[in-house]
């Protein structure tokens, strides 16, 4: 008798869709000082999964309730398990020039758009993309709800992070981005006051974390 499936309320949730093929979405990135944002569209074909498959997709969670190791390990799987896996980036300069939600909103779009063929039902983790959009269903809180939102969301932030971690911390290692990979840091502000923005820091950026230093970048 093969194991049964572990309890995996994500996973639940979208087979209880009633659809053979579900997409979900979601970005990485979004609260950064540095870096591009990152959207991720994940699909899944339930219906063509084995057990193995199943099970390997229970797995699937929030990825910011993940360790890097096992955040890794869960990208991995995704890319064998899913129908399509679709990643759309959006650099700092994007951002500047259209705003952080516009772009958030369109490359999330991109996102879901570049599945094809279309899938049954397309989740999207908080956010409705407009009427523009292909056919999909905002779903609040949703990596926490839906496995291919889950499986999105880890695919995005370990895309983001392999970047930042990568090319990024080489071409400006006196940044730190190995280590924070973009966000706000007592570090990373340290260096940006000493040194100046680089190419990737966000010169639209705005947190109280600085204080009453809203206007770092001029």
């Amino acid at each position: 008798m093969p194991s049964p499936l572990p309890e995996s309320p994500r996973l639940a949730h979208d087979l209880g869709l009633g659809h053979r093929v579900v997409a979900g979405a979601d970005e990485a990135g979004r609260g950064c000082l540095a870096g591009p944002i990152v959207a991720a569209a994940v699909c899944f074909d339930l219906a063509s999964l084995d057990a193995d498959g199943l099970r390997d997709i229970a797995a699937l969670d929030d990825s910011k309730r993940l360790t890097a190791r096992r955040r890794a390990q869960l990208a991995g799987v995704v890319m064998r398990r899913a129908r399509q896996v679709v990643v759309v980036s959006a650099s700092a300069r994007a951002i500047d020039a259209d705003g952080l939600h516009a772009t958030n909103i369109r490359i999330m779009r991109e996102a879901i758009s570049a599945i094809a063929p279309a899938p049954d039902v397309a989740l999207v983790d908080g956010f409705h993309l407009g009427d523009d959009a292909p056919p999909h269903r905002r779903v609040v809180k949703g990596d926490a709800t839906s496995a291919a939102i889950a499986a999105a969301s880890v695919i995005a932030k370990e895309a983001r992070d392999r970047l930042m971690r990568g090319p990024a911390a080489m071409a400006y290692p006196e940044y730190g981005f190995d280590r924070h990979v973009g966000y706000i840091t007592a570090a990373h502000t340290e260096a940006v006051r000493r040194l100046g923005p680089c190419p990737l820091h966000r010169r639209s950026f705005r947190s109280s974390a600085y204080g009453d230093d809203l206007t770092l970048f001029g």
